[in-house]
């Protein structure tokens, strides 16, 4: 592949049109109901131009930059596996006939391209793949039809967010691979510019139709330094030299009871993460009796019936359910899919109504710190 390009706003809406008139269906940030959301988006005046997002534990607000750039926020409350792997969804449908049960033809999957991907969420899609797109467990066919036609463009990350710990999780500030083209967006005397590199055959290909100039030394310099200076900038840290030990041997500590007292379970940390993937499924049928629909919807392991069995549910206590994310997340998760569930994000931190920061709660563990309320017996031991 060719070396990188650069090119101003304009280029940016000429890779945009030739996404579209690819076929693809152009995904990015934008702003809706007062936060930076993933929506489709048409030119570079749909992006959150001249916005940032200030974030805190339990915190977010969006306010004015100085500049003009298109990217200069974080992340949302959204994560992109509401596009691959959608909040509901229909996974089957039949009907009947004179011959029995007929299964009834599935539309055909968006092709997306996705439009701004941070490192780390790019890390979160290569996760998903693991769990959803058949390596080592059964494929799911909806996740893989609609993974199989994206295109990706990562934009590098050079102003980390307050909550944000991609370093920690190996995750960022600078996307390695997995996207078909990077972007790092560069302030020069004369404006913004836009460092693009291909990272696969098809991005190769997007960007010749550009007829971009190749990228000077002073902007791959400038880039580089951007980066650089990012990853010594990050809001939050994460130690996880044995982490998944410590957790893995830490399931009767007190400090599960506490977080339960101030955890709420109202599962937000689940459906903001971009990398947690359960879900549930129900069977309806029409009132006639005819048709029959199988939907999938996302669950999470907060919610008191995700765990009920004959009896009732494994884990009956708020704080065992925390905690079973929690070890799941940064512990056993190695063991399944051969990485931390963790890219650094920061969503589970910005979007906790009480704000509890798993950072933090990471540290108390290794420095031995006894919680707050240590005298209350831990409710639920059961795993």
């Amino acid at each position: 592949m060719n070396g990188p390009l650069v090119f101003a706003r304009g280029g940016l809406d000429s890779l945009l049109t030739a996404l579209q008139d690819a076929g693809y269906v152009t995904v990015g940030p934008t702003v809706r109901d007062d936060v930076i959301a993933y929506d489709t988006i048409a030119t570079s005046a749909d992006l959150p131009v001249g916005l940032t997002d200030e974030q805190g534990p339990g915190s977010y607000r969006l306010v004015p930059r100085e500049d003009q750039r298109l990217f200069g926020h974080v992340v949302g409350p959204h994560a992109w596996k509401r596009f691959l792997s959608p909040p509901r969804a229909v996974v089957w449908e039949g009907a009947l006939s004179a011959d029995g049960i007929e299964e009834l033809p599935r539309p055909p999957a968006p092709r997306y391209a996705f439009v701004g991907v941070r490192p780390c969420d790019l890390v979160g899609i290569e996760i998903q793949d693991r769990v959803a797109a058949g390596q080592g467990w059964v494929s799911d066919p909806d996740y893989v039809s609609r993974r199989d036609g994206a295109f990706v463009v990562v934009v590098n990350c050079d102003e980390p967010g307050n909550n944000c710990f991609c370093v920690s999780m190996d995750t960022g500030p600078r996307a390695r691979s997995g996207f078909d083209i990077a972007l790092t967006e560069v302030e020069v005397d004369d404006g913004l510019r836009y460092l693009a590199e291909a990272g696969s055959a098809d991005g190769a290909a997007m960007l010749a139709g550009l007829d971009a100039p190749a990228a000077d030394e002073a902007i791959r310099d400038a880039a580089d330094t951007a980066l650089e200076e990012a990853g010594h900038q990050m809001g939050r840290t994460m130690d996880t030299d044995g982490l998944k030990d410590l957790l893995q041997s830490n399931l009767d500590h007190p400090i599960w009871a506490e977080i339960g007292e101030r955890c709420l379970g109202c599962t937000n940390c689940t459906m903001v993460c971009p990398t947690c993937f359960c879900w549930s499924v129900e069977d309806s049928m029409d009132l006639d009796g005819t048709t029959a629909t199988r939907t999938r919807r996302w669950d999470s392991c907060f919610t008191l019936d995700f765990t009920f069995i004959h009896g009732g549910p494994v884990r009956e206590s708020v704080g065992a359910r925390y905690r079973q994310w929690f070890i799941h997340k940064l512990a056993s998760w190695v063991d399944q899919f051969g990485s931390f569930g963790c890219v650094g994000c920061g969503r589970c931190i910005t979007w906790c109504p009480v704000g509890i920061d798993l950072t933090e709660e990471v540290r108390r563990l290794q420095s031995g710190t006894e919680p707050v309320a240590a005298a209350i017996a831990n409710p639920e031991v059961r795993t």
